[in-house]
């Protein structure tokens, strides 16, 4: 096998993987041919997938980033995608070397990648099996509380996650326990949205049928009804490039384009 298709004992090259097609487009190296394949048929689709990656992968820094400069040092990330660079671990360690971060995912091929590329970070990181449609639930395994102080203020990031969760009353209702779960705590999230080109969704959907994770785009009203149990810090439900922009960062004409949005709430 070529050094570039080498793969974590155990996972499947076959099947396109949501999180390899994301690091694809992000320009990471923990993707194979069959990710690959969806990815440009996405492009074809949607031209600004790869602007849109790259700005929700900055909104995700600028929210933990901010989290630590309020204090927080215990970060939960729940999601399907690979810790890539510039990811929670790094960003928050970067800032507060004393930080903790759970890398949790239900997916056996992401977590093989996770165990992979965060050898090294042992005492510090925790790579943790969790069902997305049940992030609450994350909370209560002994590894994580062993790891994390729930006594102490935690962040869980819910990025690309909630639009996996097919029934909006369910998603609502996980987001509800995980709130129950973090007394002074906060949550960080992204969701796809079809707002700007409903009329693309069909088109898209087909093109992630083969994946191992469909996804269902919402609205802007849908989306706040879910994550109403948390007090939006400001600017609220934004598209990620809208959210607390880095003065010199890059400008996005149109920021609908990314179609994503997202926030940071407080519990």
């Amino acid at each position: 096998m070529a050094a570039a298709e080498w793969a974590p004992s155990g996972v499947d090259l076959t099947t396109p993987n949501t999180a390899r097609i994301y690091d694809y487009l992000l320009g990471g190296k923990d993707n194979y041919e069959a990710d690959r394949r969806v990815a440009e048929q996405l492009l074809k689709i949607i031209p600004e997938s790869r602007m849109a990656a790259r700005q929700n992968h900055l909104f995700i820094g600028r929210a933990v980033r901010h989290l630590v400069r309020e204090g927080v040092r215990q970060f939960i990330d729940i999601g399907t995608k690979l810790p890539t660079r510039g990811g929670v671990h790094e960003v928050a360690t970067g800032l507060a070397p004393d930080a903790r971060v759970v890398f949790a995912d239900g997916d056996p091929v992401v977590l093989a990648h996770a165990r992979a590329l965060l050898t090294g970070t042992a005492g510090r990181t925790l790579v943790a099996r969790a069902d997305p449609r049940r992030p609450d639930a994350v909370t209560a395994d002994p590894e994580v509380r062993r790891l994390i102080d729930f006594d102490r203020p935690v962040a869980v990031i819910l990025d690309r996650v909630l639009h996996f969760i097919e029934d909006t009353g369910e998603a609502a209702a996980a987001v509800e326990r995980l709130h129950g779960a973090l007394p002074g705590g906060h949550l960080v999230f992204t969701h796809i949205t079809q707002e700007p080109r409903p009329e693309a969704g069909g088109e898209v959907g087909e093109v992630f049928r083969p994946t191992d994770g469909p996804f269902w785009g919402r609205g802007r009203a849908e989306i706040e009804r879910i994550v109403a149990p948390f007090e939006l810090v400001e600017p609220g439900l934004t598209y990620t490039s809208q959210w607390r922009p880095d003065p010199d960062g890059e400008r996005i004409a149109f920021p609908e384009r990314t179609y994503t949005l997202a926030g940071v709430g407080r519990a």
